[in-house]
């Protein structure tokens, strides 16, 4: 009997949550057959089958953490004897793709025809599967509004709302004695009276949570808040973009903000640090690979934009572009979340005025920017003007900063974004 056990799949990854299993007892595999989708606090991962066999016993539910070295699986294999390994190596962890799904995984079934087509693929992660299954909504029939007509889980909620519209909710197809929010009626409380829906924290959203619990109750935040006067660089982005079209690349205010950080970080070195806690070492990087926080269905990444010094605002636009896609589509693979030395959050797009975000942890800062806004601001004539203002803050761990170093940390970020000519040799 073959145990399959947890493999190793990444830097610093010692756990993770069993999000789906792709297989059941009684099955057939073969080798390189997924078997289990793992949330790990850095991707979602699908891990295959080192060997061929037939499934005997799984060990892990759905939503179960397991630690690596654990065994969640045995395998009757053609030989005979006890044989136990620590699943596949790390290289052969692939991140979450439909593409690596069995095609009759992929391939929603369908109870008629539709459109003339029987069994069209359906583009849609495990979690939203499950929760189509939930609230009994075929797939099939719902427009996928995610990156290559990806379906989310907003898509199946707004579609089932509508299907289900002027009907009582028990009218929803659930599986029997459930009601449709699970775990929330009182006895003798009908579906329709209920008035609160109980969701497991779970998957990408409990990672986000464990992290974030583990950074604020381990480093002291203090955050440093400052605002910066940008109208040269909302011209600069506007000089630029149409060569920046011609390359293809969609250019934002965050490559200039990359580039700029990435020469603040280098007059700035603790900042661009790391703390080792477990031997109590400061860790200076010489490298700048600068996490960009991405909103993401079920919670937040963190893509890396590495070596950001080295790459011009085209090269850093491109690779921001990219990243961004491959969060969205869940295609991120455990290189492009590791490695990272500071971190950006950007709200501006959405709004707010200013926030205190968590460093992520063990780098020891981040930065938060805000909406860029036209304000009355006195030149130094004495002249009332409009100017493009930009609210940002500077969140530092204060067992590594203190506020003095932040706060010139700052100011020399502010004048980069008040000036970004300093930057033409960076910029093209």
């Amino acid at each position: 009997m073959y145990e399959f056990k947890i493999p190793d799949i990444g830097e610093g990854v010692t756990d993770g949550e069993i999000v789906k299993w792709l297989v059941k007892p009684g099955d057939m595999v073969s080798e390189d057959q997924p078997l289990l989708e793992i949330m790990t606090d850095k991707v979602n991962a699908v891990i295959p089958s080192p060997v061929a066999g037939k499934v005997d016993q799984i060990m892990g539910k759905e939503g179960e953490k397991v630690k690596v070295g654990q065994v969640v699986l045995t395998i009757a294999t053609a030989t005979s004897g006890t044989k136990s390994s620590v699943g596949t190596p790390p290289q052969d962890t692939r991140p979450v793709d439909d593409r690596s799904r069995p095609q009759a995984e992929r391939m929603e079934a369908q109870s008629g025809q539709q459109g003339g087509v029987l069994g069209a693929r359906v583009l849609a992660p495990p979690s939203v599967r499950k929760l189509a299954r939930e609230l009994g909504v075929d797939l099939n029939s719902v427009a996928g509004s995610g990156p290559g007509g990806r379906i989310t889980e907003s898509d199946v909620r707004s579609y089932s709302n509508a299907s289900s519209a002027g009907m009582p909710a028990a009218a929803v197809s659930l599986p029997a004695n459930e009601s449709p929010l699970k775990g929330s009626a009182r006895p003798g409380q009908t579906a329709s009276e209920v008035t609160e829906e109980r969701i497991p924290l779970r998957g990408l959203r409990r990672s986000v949570a464990e992290k974030m619990v583990k950074s604020a109750f381990t480093a002291p935040h203090v955050t440093h808040f400052d605002e910066a006067d940008v109208t040269e660089l909302v011209k600069l982005r506007e000089l630029f973009r149409p060569l920046a079209e011609t390359k293809g690349v969609k250019l934002t205010f965050i490559p200039f903000i990359i580039k700029m950080l990435s020469v603040a970080l280098k007059e700035y070195p603790y900042l661009n640090a790391t703390l080792d806690d477990s031997t109590q070492e400061i860790i200076l990087h010489k490298y700048y690979n600068i996490g960009i926080a991405t909103s993401v269905e079920g919670g937040l990444v963190v893509p890396v934009v590495k070596h950001a010094d080295q790459k011009t605002i085209f090269e850093i636009a491109s690779e921001v572009a990219r990243l961004s896609d491959q969060a969205r589509s869940g295609r991120l693979t455990l290189s492009d979340v590791q490695g990272g030395t500071f971190t950006v959050t950007s709200i501006g797009n959405i709004g707010g005025v200013f926030a205190t975000p968590i460093i992520n942890h063990p780098e020891v800062a981040i930065l938060g920017i805000y909406r860029i806004a036209k304000r009355p601001v006195y030149s130094s004539g004495g002249q009332l003007e409009a100017r493009d203002i930009l609210n940002f803050s500077v969140t530092f761990d204060h067992r590594v900063l203190d506020g003095a170093v932040a706060a010139t940390f700052a100011q020399r970020f502010k004048q980069l974004l008040a000036d970004p000519q300093q930057l033409v040799a960076y910029l093209i």
